[in-house]
C-alpha cells in the first residue's frame, strides 16, 4: 500500500501539472491587400498580413483548427516545435500529411515541450509561405522566468518580402524555366513595406503597432524584439 502511495506520488509530481490546452481557428481564405499601389488578392488566415501571433507556456498544447475557404491546397508548419511522436501535426505536404484541399479542414495538435522563446508558423505548401504566416511565442513554464527582468514591452517583428506578381505564378515561372525566381518588389516589417519604397503612405510620427514598420523607443527600462525572418526556402 505505502508502494503504491508512492508511485502515485511521483505520477502526480511527474505531470504537467500547470500546462494548457490553447484552442485556435484558422481561417484560410484570399482576401484583397494593397501594398506599392498594387492590390491583389493574397493568401491569408483569418484576413490578416501577417497572420495571428501564437502566444503558450513551455509544457503546454496549442490546437489550431484549420478551415480552408481558398482555392488552394494547404498545409500549416510550426517552425522550430520538435513534434515528438507526433509527425502528423507537422505540416510538410505530401510528407507527413497531404494537403488541406479546398473546403477542407484539418486539426493540428501543436505539443510545446522542450520549445521556449520566440519560433514562427507557415505554410507548407509551394510559395504559400509568402503570406501565410506568423510568429509563435513560447513563454517560459509556469513558475519560471526568462533568464532576464521583465520587459516594459514586447514587440514582435516580422521580416518578410512583397511581390507584386502573383507568387505561385512566379514559382511557377521558376520551375518552367529553370532559372532563378522573380526577386520580391519590396521587403517588408509585419506585413508592411518602408517609407522608402514608391506609393508607400506619407510618413508619420513613429509609433509602435503591430502592423507598423516603425519602431521609437522612449526612456524606459527594456524593452524585448522578437525577431522572425521569412524565407521561402527553408
Amino acid at each position: 500500500m505505502h508502494l503504491l502511495r508512492f508511485v502515485a506520488l511521483c505520477g502526480l509530481l511527474a505531470s504537467p501539472v500547470w500546462a494548457a490546452t490553447h484552442h485556435h481557428d484558422f481561417v484560410i481564405e484570399e482576401t484583397p491587400y494593397t501594398r506599392l499601389c498594387h492590390t491583389k488578392k493574397i493568401l491569408t488566415v483569418n484576413g490578416q498580413f501577417p497572420g495571428p501571433t501564437i502566444k503558450a507556456r513551455k509544457g503546454d498544447t496549442v490546437i489550431v483548427r484549420v478551415y480552408n475557404h481558398a482555392g488552394y491546397n494547404i498545409t500549416l508548419h510550426w517552425h522550430g516545435v520538435d513534434q515528438p511522436r507526433n509527425p502528423w501535426s507537422d505540416g510538410p505536404e505530401y510528407i507527413t500529411q497531404c494537403p488541406i484541399q479546398p473546403g477542407a479542414n484539418f486539426t493540428y495538435t501543436i505539443f510545446f515541450s522542450e520549445e521556449e522563446g520566440t519560433l514562427w508558423w507557415h505554410a507548407h505548401s509551394d510559395w504559400d509561405r509568402a503570406t501565410v504566416h506568423g510568429a509563435i511565442i513560447v513563454y517560459p513554464r509556469r513558475g519560471t522566468t526568462f533568464p532576464f527582468s521583465k520587459p516594459y514591452k514586447e514587440i514582435p517583428i516580422i521580416l518578410g518580402e512583397w511581390w507584386n506578381a502573383n507568387v505561385s505564378e512566379v514559382l511557377a515561372d521558376a520551375l518552367r524555366t529553370g532559372g532563378d525566381p522573380q526577386i520580391s518588389d519590396a521587403y517588408t516589417i509585419n506585413g508592411q513595406p518602408g517609407d522608402l519604397y514608391n506609393c508607400s503612405k506619407p510618413g508619420k510620427p513613429p509609433r509602435v503597432t503591430r502592423s507598423s514598420s516603425h519602431i521609437s523607443f522612449t526612456n524606459v527600462p527594456f524593452y524585448f524584439l522578437r525577431m522572425n525572418l521569412f524565407n521561402h526556402f527553408d
